[in-house]
């Protein structure tokens, strides 16, 4: 089974109803996809009332992706705003919980950073990870090359496999050491995750030091028709290994992503069934 969606929504005018409130996005995004990808509780582990809110605006059969805390994954810069880790990692459990217990939690997302590359000590703070996120699907998203070279790869794959942890797959560009290559692999027979993340080489990398600037330009990117139909042969592929293939398209900056998920959605010949019942389809032409 394939599910479709977009990283957050809070940010994707074409899906949102002309009469919706503010408060009533989520609302809005769950009558066109499946899945979302929940990047708040990256920059903060999310108080329980949110989280049970959201359980409530969403169909039965909706699931959120949850990105893990920053400080779980070493992009937090500075003090962490807790006495110990093993604090930090119970108070993220304890905030999605509901979710899981919903069944609307399709799995956290462990993204490392850029600089985070294959060394024994980030082996070893991959187990540690392991050890504190126990009967959790957790997927797992590198983001330095040395994971992926010709003598890791497989070594790598395999580490995934013996953690039981979800392989993100990502479509990225190809911009130096702090870039992974697509590698369509799952190490799991019942979930794959796939991230998009479009493909503008010039704005991956932070050359000018302002990160506000760069943050609006890294996710620039509309995926075209020819460049979908790679994508779509990826999933065909993993579709075949894994009982359910999650995507998430992350172009985010310039508004792409919801059109191009609902173009994917299309090309791969897919209705998804049981959203909210507020669905309409902004995506066709007048």
């Amino acid at each position: 089974m394939i599910r479709i969606g977009l990283t957050g929504w809070g940010d994707h005018p074409d899906v949102y109803s002309p009469t919706s409130k503010k408060n009533e996005k989520l609302i809005d995004y769950s009558s066109h996809f499946p899945i979302v990808e929940l990047d708040a509780s990256f920059y903060a582990i999310q108080p329980e009332r949110n989280i049970r809110k959201w359980i409530t605006e969403t169909p039965d059969d909706f699931q959120f992706i949850v990105k893990a805390y920053q400080g779980m994954t070493g992009h937090q810069r500075g003090k962490l705003p807790y006495a110990t880790s093993e604090e930090m990692f119970q108070q993220f459990k304890l905030s999605i919980d509901p979710m899981r217990d919903a069944g609307k939690l399709a799995m956290i997302l462990v993204q490392f950073p850029p600089w985070f590359d294959c060394l024994r000590e980030n082996v070893d703070q991959i187990r540690y990870i392991h050890s504190h996120l126990k009967g959790y699907d957790v997927a797992i998203e590198f983001r330095h090359q040395s994971w992926y070279t010709m003598s890791m790869q497989h070594r790598t794959l395999e580490f995934l496999k013996e953690l039981n942890f979800i392989h993100t797959v990502c479509d990225e560009p190809q911009a130096g050491v702090g870039s992974i290559p697509l590698i369509a692999e799952t190490t799991r027979d019942d979930k794959v995750f796939i991230r998009l993340h479009g493909r503008n080489v010039n704005g991956w990398r932070n050359t000018t030091g302002d990160n506000e600037a760069w943050r609006k330009v890294r996710y620039l990117y509309n995926y075209t028709d020819s460049e979908l139909g790679e994508i779509q042969q990826v999933v065909d592929k993993l579709k075949n290994e894994s009982k359910y293939v999650f995507v998430i398209f992350n172009n985010n900056s310039g508004g792409h992503a919801a059109e191009n998920a609902n173009r994917f959605q299309k090309m791969m010949g897919i209705d998804f069934q049981a959203l909210a019942p507020k669905q309409l389809d902004f995506f066709e032409e007048e």
